[in-house]
């Protein structure tokens, strides 16, 4: 089990920096889909770390019962 966790904590640690490094690449371009798209980046960036402690806060829950 515990070397599921690191995979899974891996895996989320490369996702969250391909999508910072993506909306890094994505502020340098200047056409009007570029700034739709940067603005849905950056929600993303803000809100998946939110996502992934309210994943790890149910599992602690469950794994409890």
């Amino acid at each position: 089990m515990k070397k599921i966790k690191r995979g899974v904590a891996l895996t989320a640690v490369i996702l969250w920096g391909v999508l910072i490094i993506v909306t890094l690449i994505t502020a340098f371009i200047d056409t009007q889909t570029a700034r739709t798209l940067f603005k849905g980046l950056i929600f993303t960036d803000i809100v998946f770390p939110i996502v992934i402690y309210a994943m790890m806060l149910v599992y602690k829950y469950l794994s409890k019962r």
